[in-house]
Parts: structure tokens; C-alpha cells; sequence
């Protein structure tokens, strides 16, 4: 095992599957002459040529929908997105087209094509490049939606999703690209609806998925540790499909619950979790499942205000304080 960025996890996955399979290609905004937005695709055009990793114009409907037409015809595209924000711009391709292909050609055509990016927030960027849309995406049928929280998952499940013969959304984050991890060299592949479980503990369990792992979940983890609080911490990695056996057994097991999400708390999936974990694991609970999501705000510029509308540290130990203690 090595210690590598997360953004050369995503690359060494590419690489991989581009030398093993002609049919796949990269295309995007600034991915090739500029080695991509955040230096994901560093290299890329040298290796492969400007066939196969594509700069495109800043016309995100545009090169969504030649990404879905190749991947109707046979070939494996990769689509980035500068940010999720923008794939707004491609949303009749992605949620009218990638994901419907299938169903509305009776299974004559798949659609086998990954659009990936950055999702959330970024630092001071403000509310128009901070938005979540993980649910939004996870709420569409024929869609697969992946949220990569460490290097070591960044690469596995970005080949399993470039091999899927789905259209898979793969929603990464800018503020961990410089994160490092262990990933060992060379093959291999992180199933798809896998969740992960990265700390087994006895008295509550924890749910959340991407950067809120190491942001905010982790950190809180050293600090009930700290009060003598052992929490079971499950990743989810995908959000759709959602791993439920596993975070049903780990509640069946604490018998309490807490849901991390960066998302606003409307509609989010945190929500869902919460549903069918109340649902399916009712009889083991000692409390009812609590929420700790963004406040129903705008992200705004200030990075005061930043911290204040996040999910926290501060917010997730209380939270769990609350499970654990509640009259």
C-alpha cells in the first residue's frame, strides 16, 4: 500500500480502464490541454491522444448528450463536470436520457457512461458552486449515484462504475482531492451498493457517505471517544442503491442512530435512512434516528457563516448525546 492524492486515485482508475478497454473515454471541460480543472486528468492527453480524452466548449447539455449517444452506440464515456452545479445545465440528458434509455428502447440499448465531478461545498465559492444534488440524482430511477469518501474507495468504485453498464452520477468533492490515503497498486474493484463499515462500536450508529466522513463524522468519533461514547461508523459509498442490510444490522446491534449529511435537510436522504431505518428496525431502538444536515440555507461567501450553516463536529456529538441520554 501506498499513500496517494485522491485525485490521483481517480486517475490511476481511468488510466486502468482506458489501457484495458479501447472503448473508453474521457471528455469534459478543460480536462485535456489544462490537465483538468483540479489536475485529475494530469498526463492524460499525453498517454492517450486527443481522441480519447476530449476537450470540450462550455456547453454542458451539448457534451452530456454526445456522451449519452456514444454510450448508445457501444462505447464507454467519462463526462466531468467542472462542478454538479453545472451539470444543472445537462439535467434533461442526464435524467430524461441516460437514465430512461433502457427502460424506453425495451432493453435494446444500455446506457454505460459515468458523468463525475465535484458536489457540495468547496470553501468560499459561494451558494452557486456549493449545492448538493446527491438526491436529487439518487431520486431517478436507472441511475446509479456514487459518493467516494477516501482514495482507496475513489479508485474502486470508479472503475466499477466505468465497467457498469448503467449510467452511473460518480460525485466527488475539491476539498479532498488533495486528500491522501492508502491504495494498494493494481487491480481492484469496490462493488457498487457496498456499503462500508470503517469503525465497529456498540452504542450508536452513525450513517453518512463523502466528505463528511473525514470532515466532521471521524473527528466527532475521537471526541465521544473521548467521553467513553463507542460508535459504529457506516459509509455508505453509494445512495443509490442504499446498503440497508448493513446499516439495519449495525442499528439492530446499537439500537440507536444518527445520519450525516452535508445536504440540506428537505427531501435529503438522510430523510430516506431515517425512514427505513424507523421502518425495518423499529423494535431494536432505544431512541428515535436524528438528523444533522446543512441548515435550510444558501451556502454564503463568509466562511463564518460557512461554518455556522455546515454540518459540525460540535452539532454530530450533540446529536449523539441526545440518542444516547434522551429522558
Amino acid at each position: 500500500m501506498r499513500e496517494i492524492q485522491f485525485r490521483e486515485a481517480l486517475r490511476e482508475a481511468m488510466n486502468e480502464e482506458m489501457r484495458r478497454d479501447a472503448s473508453v473515454f474521457l471528455m469534459g471541460e478543460e480536462v485535456a490541454e489544462y490537465n483538468g480543472a483540479y489536475k485529475v486528468s494530469q498526463g492524460m492527453l499525453d498517454e492517450f491522444g486527443p481522441d480519447r480524452v476530449i476537450d470540450t466548449p462550455i456547453a454542458e447539455l451539448g457534451f452530456a448528450g454526445i456522451g449519452v449517444g456514444a454510450a448508445a452506440n457501444g462505447l464507454r464515456p467519462i463526462v466531468e463536470f467542472m462542478t454538479f452545479n453545472f451539470s444543472l445545465v445537462a439535467i434533461d440528458q442526464l435524467i430524461n436520457s441516460a437514465s430512461k434509455l433502457m427502460s424506453m428502447s425495451g432493453g435494446q440499448y444500455s446506457c454505460p457512461i459515468v458523468f463525475r465531478g465535484p458536489t457540495g461545498n468547496a470553501g468560499q465559492l459561494s451558494s452557486q458552486h456549493s449545492s448538493n444534488f446527491e438526491n436529487w440524482f439518487a431520486n431517478t430511477p436507472g441511475l446509479k449515484v456514487l459518493v467516494p469518501a477516501t482514495p482507496y474507495d475513489a479508485k474502486g468504485m470508479l472503475k466499477a462504475a466505468i465497467r457498469d453498464n448503467d449510467p452511473v452520477i460518480f460525485m466527488e468533492s475539491e476539498l479532498m482531492y488533495g486528500d491522501k490515503g492508502a491504495v494498494p497498486e493494481g487491480e481492484y474493484i469496490i462493488p457498487i451498493g457496498k456499503a462500508n463499515v470503517v469503525k465497529e462500536g456498540t452504542d450508536v450508529t452513525i450513517v453518512t457517505f463523502g466528505k463528511m466522513l473525514s470532515r466532521v463524522v471521524l473527528p466527532a468519533v475521537e471526541e465521544l471517544n473521548k467521553l467513553g461514547i463507542n460508535a459504529e461508523v457506516i459509509d455508505l459509498r453509494s445512495v443509490r442503491p442504499i446498503d440497508y442490510e448493513t446499516v439495519l444490522n449495525s442499528v439492530k446491534k446499537t439500537n440507536r442512530c444518527v445520519v450525516v449529511e452535508e445536504a440540506n435537510p428537505l427531501s435529503a436522504l438522510s430523510s430516506e435512512i431515517a425512514y427505513n431505518v424507523q421502518r425495518f428496525a423499529f423494535d431494536y431502538m432505544d431512541a428515535p434516528v436524528i438528523r444533522v444536515n446543512s441548515k435550510d440555507l444558501p451556502l454564503p461567501y463568509a466562511p463564518t457563516l460557512i461554518a455556522e450553516i455546515l454540518p459540525s463536529v460540535e452539532r454530530t456529538v450533540a446529536a449523539v448525546k441526545a440518542v444516547l441520554y434522551r429522558n
